[in-house]
């Protein structure tokens, strides 16, 4: 069975993005976006909400082009072109770059690929994980918190039924004292 991993970078408010989905507070230090991107060469699959997805793929399919791009950022994005993707969706009609679009039940679909074998999923977008968290798929939390309080914007964690019980299994402090917290479910 794979593991699924949440992880993202959010303030200290707990959000992942500001009013008017403004991520400008949240520019990763050098070290904080090499583990990054680690933590994609470490992942099988990465599963997307649309927003996310477009997000993505508006910069990292050419990233390794721009002529600004440093080293680490070359490097991710060759390993996000290459990393099999699925992307939820019943709006968005196309994909590119190694994805495969579902528009059909979310839960359904990553429940049966959590039961295939294979290496970690992450999960990204704040809705397609909060999703997954009601239904108790996330197995592990990776949050990276950012010193900066925004008051408002796109949850990290959404409304649940119930409690989700977890333990620390690592904490990590980062240039610019962004402090990354790792938090397995306790099952």
């Amino acid at each position: 069975m794979r593991k699924l991993i949440y992880g993202m970078n959010l303030t200290l408010d707990g959000y992942i993005a500001a009013p008017g989905d403004d991520i400008g507070w949240s520019m990763p230090s050098d070290e904080l976006f090499q583990f990054w991107s680690d933590q994609l060469q470490a992942t099988d699959l990465t599963l997307y909400g649309r927003k996310l997805w477009q997000t993505m793929s508006s910069y990292w399919p050419t990233g390794d082009q721009q002529p600004d791009a440093t080293p680490a950022e070359i490097e991710f994005a060759r390993r996000w072109r290459d990393m099999p993707k699925v992307v939820f969706s019943s709006t968005t009609d196309r994909t590119d770059w190694n994805t495969r679009l579902v528009a059909g039940d979310a839960v359904a679909e990553i429940t049966r690929l959590k039961a295939e074998d294979g290496g970690p999923m992450d999960i990204g977008g704040a809705t397609l994980a909060g999703a997954a968290m009601r239904a108790g798929l996330i197995d592990e939390y990776l949050i990276a918190a950012h010193p900066v309080l925004v008051g408002g914007g796109t949850p990290f964690f959404t409304a649940l039924e119930s409690w989700v019980n977890l333990n620390l299994v690592e904490t990590r402090t980062f240039p610019g004292g962004v402090v990354l917290t790792r938090y397995e479910t306790r099952r």
